[in-house]
């Protein structure tokens, strides 16, 4: 029955796809282009081959695909996915305005034509010297002038405005698409930018005030974002000074086997009380036990439904729970359960859906990410219907949740109106 679900849903999105990439096309290439020349057939071309590879760059790592092959696909199916994105919904918005643009492309040529009518059709004559008195009994009688008549101005073709008006909205939406998407690669590319944000906690002593915890979520690495992406991550994060580092969870999409080198630059994360991790979905379709091994390798402390006590507060970590389909899943009780209540508590869980379950256990803070504020707007929108929180600070009842949009980027290496960040939180005692 699962199978069967994943192939409806499967032929549903490939049926949408060929939809958009029809359209796109029609007003990109067969609108703009003349049959036959060279911009309709490397648009068609394009139209193909664009679909293929970023149908490939979803599937190749799925169905075990060489990790080179993943990379060469991954680049361009991936960014055409964002281009094809923004391209859409530029061209969607031409549509109101190619009506008006034609419409005043009729009047001006309304306007031309009447004002053409209204000019004389005749050139006024030059008056004529006085002849010679002997001119007049022998020059024969003249012949009578040509009518000069004045051109009429016409109104241009039909077809000719209607190629200029789908080349100027397809240009413009063009430009506009992929401008955004250029924008939002170089976003990604260029690493997460720092916030801060500081939360009180009622239960946090004095001595602990001004705590600050570096919260880093999402990285993603995978056939897209490599060991240059980590080291870009782990320079900021450094740069912050922080006193511990948690890494909630989306840290690959891939193997160690694929992506064990593209994480090494982890090693040099410094904190005074160290770096913590937790799973996220992405591990598990990954290999979440072989990561959790390989992070500890890299001087990282996985928090497996564990906790710690830390000069203030305890720290705990709960599994992510798509963690439950390998009976790994996120167990509060055990990470929580026996705790000291008069302590503040802080919980490092991937997902912002198991807010009301750290509430119920006393949890002062939750730290989490998974949503990538959105990632590509107006995904934003799709990820308000399934988590409480999709960025920043939001109160439960007495537990805060923080959300991050998280260092990295799934799929598509693109961020639009969603940067990603490194969070620094420090943690303030209503003692100080």
């Amino acid at each position: 029955m699962a199978v069967l679900g994943f192939a409806v849903l499967a032929a549903a999105v490939l049926a949408l796809l060929a939809v958009v990439h029809r359209y796109v096309w029609r007003r990109l290439v067969g609108d703009t282009t003349t049959a036959g020349s060279l911009p309709r057939r490397a648009g068609t071309a394009a139209a193909y081959v664009l679909p293929l590879l970023s149908v490939g760059a979803l599937v190749s790592g799925r169905t075990g695909a060489p990790f080179r092959l993943q990379q060469a696909l991954a680049w361009p199916g991936y960014l055409w996915l964002a281009a094809l994105l923004y391209l859409t919904l530029a061209l969607l918005a031409g549509e109101a305005v190619r009506p008006l643009l034609r419409r005043l492309l009729a009047r001006r040529a309304a306007v031309s034509l009447e004002a053409a009518a209204r000019a004389p059709e005749t050139a006024p004559a030059e008056p004529a010297a006085p002849a010679h008195p002997s001119a007049l009994t022998t020059a024969a009688p003249p012949a009578p002038a040509p009518t000069a008549t004045a051109p009429r101005a016409t109104a241009p073709a039909a077809p000719s405005r209607r190629l200029f008006v789908a080349r100027a909205v397809g240009g413009a939406a063009a430009v506009a698409g992929l401008g955004t998407t250029g924008y939002g690669a170089y976003g990604v590319l260029r690493g997460p930018r720092v916030k801060r944000v500081t939360v009180p906690l009622a239960r946090l002593p004095r001595s602990a005030h001004g705590f600050r915890i570096a919260v880093v979520s999402d990285i993603h690495l995978g056939p897209v974002l490599g060991s240059a992406h980590t080291r870009r991550i782990v320079d900021t994060v450094n740069r912050t000074q922080p006193d511990l580092i948690a890494v909630v969870g989306d840290l690959v999409d891939g193997s160690v086997a694929d992506l064990g080198p593209a994480a090494e630059p982890l090693a040099g994360l410094h904190a005074r009380h160290g770096a913590f991790f937790v799973t996220g979905n992405h591990e598990y379709y990954s290999g979440a036990a072989e990561w959790v091994d390989h992070v500890r390798e890299l001087g990282l402390h996985p928090l497996e439904n564990a906790r710690i006590e830390i000069d203030g507060f305890d720290l705990a970590g709960v599994n992510d729970i798509a963690g439950e389909s390998e009976g790994q899943g996120p167990d509060f009780g055990r990470a929580l359960g026996d705790r000291d209540r008069t302590r503040a508590a802080v919980l490092m869980a991937h997902q912002p859906v198991v807010i009301d379950e750290a509430a119920r256990h006393g949890v002062d803070l939750q730290l989490s990410g998974h949503t990538h504020g959105g990632q590509l707007w107006p995904g934003n929108y799709i990820a308000e219907l399934s988590n409480p929180t999709v960025a920043g600070l939001e109160r439960y009842g007495d537990t805060q949740l923080y959300v991050t949009r998280g260092a990295g980027a799934w799929g598509p290496p693109v961020r639009v109106g969603a940067p990603s960040d490194v969070t620094v939180v420090e943690l303030a005692s209503r003692q100080a």
